[in-house]
């Protein structure tokens, strides 16, 4: 549930506004998202909230937020076609100014001066950031990777990330997810091999699940499905959303073709590729209701294949195992990344070759580690000192990191908490160590 603030001149600017979920087993409501308490005190010195990339973590809490901000509101045609979505069903859509805005764009947003620049990651148009103040200039990577075939969407460009070495950048604020994998992440373009391979040698149905939000990777299984004899179809409300999205913005060709999923069922078995929610257990996710024998457009049965594409999420383990189970019950076969010899899921994160890559050509003074747990940041701040970073400066939720012209730590400078949602309502979530 990300939610950053940087601040110059008496003015703030907002970077990106998530929700998360809550862990399994507890009573809290499922939706969660940051209490944005200390700057909705000072709404009217918000200048803008700008969303780096559509994921849920990153977009998800901006239309039951935006009535306590009030702001101006930034976002890529991708992401804006799924915030309008979000915008309508709160009744927001004509209230809300949203501002869309390309790779390279360049706006005054108050005292800031922000440029776009397009990093790849695991869903289109992933944006980092170059916030410019007359002290200095924050680069804020978002989600990223350094991905040379990202299937849809502009690659990364080097020289343009070594062109920021050039500027006066006081901090580099970095992912740091998978700051304790080595090398380098795999790229979107290397899976189609493993799952052609796969998905041909499947004597049944084959069901696909991945997060719906990579359409990248629902265009490679378009294209298995369409170079295997087989009909793509999507299963899950999610992936019907991003896949529109994508169709909106531009993004999808058109010649991957996509059937109804009402139709899948009177299909022969071998003709049958559908694409599922559900890769991390979720109950009444479709591939949920597929190993509980009850969703209404498919049936699955002994001989079949299900794969995930996908990584399991830490605590989502036992609720994957039980899909397992299910699915072994009925014969249905399941096949996940770590069984099998070619890739068939890449992580939209960067590995650590591609994080000194980052540090190496951009050149800040500052690393400020984020995302992840406490052991990713102090491995990604590490690796910053290592490879020549003179500074690096790690903290929590509520920490204020003073950046120019002196250089300091305010621990706990703002109040940070949770507020769920039930049903429209916002309530605060009692304090957890996760907070």
């Amino acid at each position: 549930m990300n939610m950053n603030l940087f601040g110059h001149a008496g003015r703030w600017l907002m970077v990106d506004c998530g929700i998360t979920f809550a862990a399994p087993g507890t009573n809290e409501p499922h939706i969660q998202m940051p209490d944005p308490q200390f700057i909705a005190e000072h709404k009217k010195d918000l200048a803008a909230l700008i969303v780096t990339h559509a994921h849920e973590d990153h977009i998800g809490a901006v239309a039951h937020l935006w009535p306590q901000l009030k702001c101006p509101v930034y976002v890529t045609p991708f992401a804006a076609a799924l915030l309008e979505r979000k915008l309508d069903e709160a009744g927001l859509s004509r209230r809300v100014p949203v501002h869309v805005v390309g790779s390279n764009d360049q706006r005054r947003l108050g005292t800031f001066e922000v440029r776009w620049l397009d990093l790849t990651h695991s869903t289109p148009e992933s944006q980092a950031l170059l916030i410019r103040t007359p002290v200095g200039t924050v680069f804020h990577t978002g989600d990223w990777k350094l991905d040379p075939d990202p299937v849809i969407g502009a690659p990364y460009r080097q020289e343009q990330l070594e062109a920021i070495a050039d500027e006066n950048v006081v901090a580099m604020v970095c992912d740091s997810t998978n700051a304790l994998v080595e090398g380098r992440s795999p790229s979107e373009g290397e899976l189609y091999e493993g799952l052609l391979e796969l998905v041909a040698d499947a004597p049944g149905r084959v069901v696909i699940s991945c997060f719906g939000s990579n359409v990248a990777r629902l265009a490679t299984i378009a294209r298995v499905a369409r170079d295997t004899g087989r009909y793509a179809g999507l299963l899950g409300r999610s992936l019907h959303n991003y896949h529109a999205a994508a169709r909106k913005a531009d993004l999808w060709n058109e010649d991957l073709e996509l059937i109804e999923p009402a139709h899948l069922g009177y299909l022969p078995r071998h003709e049958v590729l559908a694409i599922a929610t559900g890769s991390q257990g979720e109950r009444r996710a479709a591939l949920d209701r597929l190993a509980a024998e009850n969703h209404y457009d498919l049936e699955l049965e002994a001989g079949d294949t299900v794969i995930l594409s996908s990584r399991v999420i830490p605590g989502n383990e036992l609720a994957v195992a039980g899909l397992a189970e299910r699915l072994d019950s009925l014969g249905v076969g399941l096949i996940r990344d770590e069984e099998v010899n070619r890739p068939i899921h890449a992580s939209g994160h960067p590995a650590r070759e591609e994080l000194a890559d980052m540090y190496r050509w951009v050149k800040p003074r500052t690393a400020i580690p984020v995302h992840g747990e406490p052991e990713h940041m102090q491995a990604n701040a590490q690796l910053a000192g290592d490879v020549g970073v003179p500074r690096q400066m790690t903290g929590e939720n509520g920490d204020l990191f003073m950046l120019a012209p002196a250089v300091g730590t305010r621990r706990h400078a703002v109040p940070v908490g949770r507020l769920g949602l039930e049903g429209r309502k916002l309530v605060e979530v009692p304090p957890s160590p996760r907070t």
